[in-house]
């Protein structure tokens, strides 16, 4: 079997013309018979290049309002025959079906539609058939037939087929066949997604076509891979490449700070996927100041992000501190000029973009599938249950502390004041072992932990944290409850002079 095929007819038919121009031009100084339809064909023809319509070869207009134009045995018997098999060879003859060597196709912007917010019958008219199975059919034919699915392989196809004067490989064609399936089974996955949006299927299909490699993944030994579109939300300023770790901590942070979009100006520093540091302030520089003064020394290394712009006063304290990624939704110039002084300072801006509803993770040898945690604390949602309640200033705490508390690992303490973190306890195996390290990493910073409020992602089984806490100096505290002992905790707040409120919701962060 011949493993190099000299291209003589190609049928093109796509809905992305850009980039089509010097392909129409090469395959027709190449002496290559070109087929197409509607508007690719008016498109070539325009160039002043001949163009076979496909209605010439099948003898049927196209139907049903474009619904139907190569749907057809002619031409899908062009591209499937088996052009070493006597019996299609006979057949390709008896019915005078052309040989169909390269097809150029690509499909309807269905994402593009759905994400646009149009109408569900414009939708469902971006639900490409001809398209995708022209693609199918040319990319299983991979031995005889290079396909050509989509506008970015373009100038890869125009490399192929210019410096091989028409002629392409089997190793082409392969290669050309695997990112066809890749379209097709993207595409796929797509309008079923749509379809399922409900979740009435318990099935789970992911398709990420934008990926990229990673130095490594969490260690030198490790592999690592990201698969998304980082370029939609965030434009990179400045720095290296980020590392599978970075990309976790970015992640951590950013769904941390969309708890604060809408408040004052808020700082915060991470480390590990945990926030080190965070305040809101009047003003960002302090904001940046007052989240330091939480963990200094975690600090170093840290992730840093801002739910405002960052000013150049803000970005000469910055620079002071060695850290890996700065996050804003914008910068100052003579900010950005400060913050470049460290060249391999990560700078990102983040941009508008829906993130995910559903967290997806591996498990044993499947995947968890959850709802993501959008649910955030708010005045409404506290239930006072002592005798003494909150003061507004312990209100704004409280849900300072929950929004925090929220995105930290589990079991976890977090012990605020005045819209300042002063310190977490985070991933311990014991809520007292947690509120024990929040309250030692505290004194070591030199906070006054009395009128702080402290936050529990999960109930009190037994009242020893809101006594440890009140030993401490914390006046009021904020848990979901739902601990069939909770009257004992409340019975400790009632008579030690503490406020605690209750949410009915729990936040665990596993």
């Amino acid at each position: 079997m011949k493993t190099a095929k000299k291209a003589s007819a190609a049928l093109i038919s796509v809905f992305h013309k850009d980039g089509l121009e010097p392909i129409v031009k090469k395959l027709d100084e190449l002496g290559v018979t070109l087929y197409s339809t509607g508007g690719t064909e008016t498109f070539i023809r325009n160039l002043g290049i001949d163009v076979v319509p496909v209605e010439d070869v099948t003898s049927y207009p196209s139907i049903l309002g474009g619904r139907v134009k190569t749907l057809h045995p002619k031409v899908f018997g062009g591209i499937l025959n088996r052009q070493d098999n006597e019996s299609d060879v006979a057949q390709m003859q008896e019915f005078d079906i052309p040989q169909l060597d390269i097809v150029i196709v690509d499909l309807y912007p269905f994402e593009k539609t759905v994400a646009s917010g149009a109408s569900e019958q414009d939708i469902i008219e971006k639900i490409d058939i001809g398209g995708i199975s022209l693609i199918r059919a040319a990319a299983k034919n991979f031995k005889d037939v290079l396909c050509v699915s989509s506008m970015e392989d373009y100038e890869d196809f125009l490399n192929v087929i210019s410096e091989g004067n028409g002629t392409t490989t089997l190793e082409d064609r392969k290669r050309f066949a695997a990112k066809a399936f890749n379209v097709s089974s993207h595409y796929d996955t797509a309008i079923f997604n749509y379809f399922n949006a409900e979740k009435e299927e318990t099935v789970l299909k992911i398709s990420e076509t934008k990926g990229q490699v990673l130095r490594y993944g969490e260690n030198p030994h490790q592999k690592g891979f990201f698969f998304g579109d980082f370029d939609a939300m965030f434009t990179k300023l400045h720095g290296k490449e980020l590392s599978y770790n970075n990309l976790l901590d970015v992640d951590a942070a950013v769904n941390l700070m969309g708890e604060f979009v809408n408040d004052d100006p808020t700082f915060a520093i991470l480390k590990h996927n945990n926030a080190c540091g965070l305040a809101t302030r009047s003003t960002i520089k302090q904001a940046y100041v007052d989240a330091l003064a939480g963990d200094p020394v975690s600090a170093f290394g840290g992730i840093l992000i801002s739910n405002v712009e960052i000013d150049a006063e803000t970005a000469a304290e910055i620079h002071n501190l060695f850290c890996e990624v700065v996050i804003a939704p914008s910068y100052s110039d003579e900010a950005l000029e400060t913050l470049k002084g460290k060249k391999n300072r990560i700078i990102l801006v983040q941009n508008q973009v829906s993130l995910p509803e559903t967290l997806v993770r591996t498990c044993l040898n499947g995947f968890l599938v959850q709802d993501k945690d959008s649910k955030t604390d708010a005045k409404e949602d506290l239930n006072p249950v002592t005798d003494k309640k909150p003061t507004s200033e312990e209100i704004e705490d409280l849900i300072f502390a929950s929004k925090l508390c929220k995105h930290t690992k589990s079991n976890t303490i977090v012990l605020a004041k005045n819209k300042q973190l002063c310190a977490s306890g985070t991933g311990q195996t014991s809520r007292v072992d947690a509120l024990n390290q929040a309250i030692h990493k505290a004194g070591s910073f030199n906070f006054d932990l009395n009128g702080a409020v402290m936050a529990s992602d999960a109930f009190f089984p037994f009242p020893d944290c809101v006594e440890i806490a009140d030993k401490a100096g914390i006046k009021s505290v904020i848990q979901p409850g739902g601990s069939i002992k909770d009257q004992l905790s409340i019975d400790y707040c009632n008579e030690n002079g503490m406020a605690m409120v209750m949410t009915g919701t729990r936040h665990f962060k596993h």
